[in-house]
């Protein structure tokens, strides 16, 4: 018996952990449920707690150069306090809620190269393992999909997603890192903008649409990024489409005021503010396939593209270490 319990400690013939979420994508701010399969080892256990931590890929910007890493944005104990006898079947279900800043992978079931992931901790004798982690699909709320579905009619096209480390000043932002969705100008606006970048800040109240312009400059002058928010409700039915026309031609006709104190724009549509520059840019994650600027079109006009998606071989990857930060 003491033999089984060494071996038990060093992970031969431990207990084992397989984690099985419920099918579908969720939504940030939804209750993410499933559950948790315990096989007893070569021993009996207590099982001390049972965790879910939920992991992103994100980028960061050093001195020395950029880098990537998982980042573990959030902890659940979903378990713990029980006996786990040997050779024993046990399931622990499980229903959490996502973070409402919790990133999109996907938009009408393709891929934005969004890396997330739920991994399982075991703690049994004092001792941790981390050795279930399993990928997460997040759709996007009804207003993100809203927003997004009347930049692509608008003719903007994708060009790629990726996560940043840092927080963007003048923000309710609260997790230690955002997600921009990178689009390539529709044709009317991009004798003024080489690119836009859409971040959303979810919370229960509402969205905030952070929008960041890259401008061309002039034949005298260098172009610069301008910062913009926008808030809107969860329950907002507007015509959107003609409401982001507006916002860009915002974006367009305020070059002057760049730099300038937070304004109010009249007419009900949201708070438009110059906000702070964004802290802890990196590089981006390509993800559109095919040639710069060609957008591929899904519903409603937006567009997705065939994702050069690895997560699989980067979570078989991550079991053996790698960067890891802490929110």
């Amino acid at each position: 018996m003491v033999f089984k319990r060494l071996l038990g400690s060093l992970g031969v013939g431990g207990p084992t952990v397989d984690t099985v979420l419920d099918p579908g994508p969720v939504r940030p701010g939804s209750p993410l449920t499933g559950q948790v399969h315990l096989r007893g080892g070569r021993a009996d256990f207590t099982v001390e707690h049972l965790t879910l931590e939920l992991v992103a890929r994100v980028e960061a910007e050093h001195a020395d150069g950029e880098s990537e890493g998982l980042v573990a944005f959030d902890r659940f104990t979903v378990g713990g306090g029980f006996r786990l006898g040997e050779g024993e079947a046990h399931s622990v279900p499980f229903s959490v809620t996502l973070p409402w800043e919790t990133p999109l992978t996907e938009l009408y079931g393709q891929g934005l190269g969004i890396v997330l992931g739920v991994r399982t901790e075991l703690s049994v004798a004092g001792a941790r393992d981390k050795g279930d982690l399993d990928p997460l699909a997040v759709a996007p709320l009804p207003v993100q999909e809203a927003v997004l579905e009347a930049f692509g009619d608008l003719g903007f096209g994708f060009r790629s997603a990726d996560l940043e480390w840092g927080h963007i000043s003048g923000t309710g932002q609260q997790l230690p890192f955002y997600q921009e969705i990178e689009l390539i100008p529709a044709p009317q606006y991009a004798h003024a903008l080489d690119e836009v970048e859409v971040t959303f800040l979810a919370g229960p109240a509402g969205v905030e649409v952070v929008l960041e312009a890259d401008r061309r400059g002039g034949l005298f002058g260098e172009g610069h990024d301008t910062l913009v928010r926008f808030t809107v409700g969860h329950d907002d039915v507007r015509d959107w489409k003609a409401e982001i026309d507006g916002w860009m031609r915002r974006l367009i006709e305020h070059r002057s005021s760049y730099g300038t104190p937070a304004q109010y724009v009249p007419g009900g549509h949201g708070e438009h503010h110059h906000a702070g520059h964004r802290s802890g840019p990196g590089v981006g994650t390509a993800v559109a396939a095919g040639a710069a600027g060609l957008a591929v079109g899904v519903v409603g006009g937006m567009v997705a593209a065939e994702v050069i998606d690895e997560i699989g071989d980067f979570f078989e990857d991550d079991d053996d270490g790698g960067d890891e930060g802490e929110d």
